[in-house]
């Protein structure tokens, strides 16, 4: 099912690229768009565990650096039957984690200093653990190619905008207003998406870690007091990364319905009310 999401995003950031380069430049530059859109499919789907750790500024680390976090990894992903992920340590203060790799043979857990340091160990597992469960639905990698998309989107919007205010569109076009629309609602559409499939995703992932556990205490009181501290604390970190944490690094609250459409986690108030749902 997560690879199936994973190849329609590609699919629908390769056909938005294709429509664009059609627009300004005919089958003639289609064709180079289309090239585009697969070096970039390709590049997220291989690298884009290298550009989140790169964001976060974080180091993957051995059992000899920090053997109570690898020792608390490799116990938890026994348990949740996954591969050793490689794990990675962020030099943030504040506390927050996130999970990216393109696969389960290919996955890093990292936690930022500030979370080792706030938490105890039971809130810590309740966050290893829902950091494996989005390992276990491949999550990472969705959610990576959802930013990739809703980005690629925003070029191509901003591409058929300047076209349609240069005329550099091909004769014959109709209606460029049409397409003028297009252009500044298809960016805003796919965000709403994107942030969609990460609020779904933080609630599956919240499910799956306390079965792992065997335990719902932990994680709920380690969401509420990351994000206490993370009101406090700020985080120096690219916000296109900012839906890879456990916590939004830059928000949190309800706010207003409009902007929930636009949050790239569920209200954590909202997630502990659902983690009490869960059948263990």
């Amino acid at each position: 099912m997560q690879m199936a999401k994973v190849f329609g995003l590609m699919t629908v950031m390769t056909i938005l690229f294709v429509i664009a380069g059609d627009y300004i430049g005919g089958s003639s530059m289609a064709a180079v768009f289309f090239g585009i859109s697969m070096i970039m499919n390709f590049w997220t789907f291989w690298f884009s565990d290298r550009a989140v750790l790169k964001m976060y500024r974080a180091q993957v680390i051995g059992p000899e650096d920090a053997p109570a976090l690898y020792g608390m990894v490799d116990r938890l992903r026994q348990r949740a039957d996954l591969p050793m992920p490689k794990v990675a340590l962020a030099p943030e203060r504040q506390p927050n984690a996130f999970a990216t790799g393109r696969n389960p043979e290919n996955a890093v857990v990292c936690v930022t200093l500030g979370l080792m340091e706030t938490l105890n160990e039971r809130e810590l597992e309740g966050v290893i653990a829902h950091e494996l469960a989005h390992i276990k639905h491949r999550h990472m990698l969705v959610g990576t190619i959802a930013a990739g998309m809703a980005g690629a989107i925003a070029l191509v919007g901003s591409i058929l905008r300047w076209g349609i205010i240069l005329g550099s569109g091909r004769d014959g076009d109709e209606n460029p207003l049409a397409m003028l629309a297009m252009a500044i609602v298809a960016p805003l559409v796919a965000v709403i998406v994107q942030m969609a499939v990460s609020r779904q995703n933080e609630f599956q992932a919240d499910a799956t870690a306390v079965r792992i556990m065997g335990d719902k205490r932990g994680l709920q009181s380690a969401l509420q007091r990351i994000e206490a501290v993370a009101r406090q604390v700020p985080m120096q970190v690219n916000p296109a990364g900012a839906h890879m944490a456990i916590i939004n690094p830059f928000s949190s609250g309800r706010g207003t319905a409009l902007a929930g459409l636009f949050r790239t986690h569920p209200p954590t108030e909202a997630r502990i009310e659902a983690i009490e749902q869960v059948q263990l």
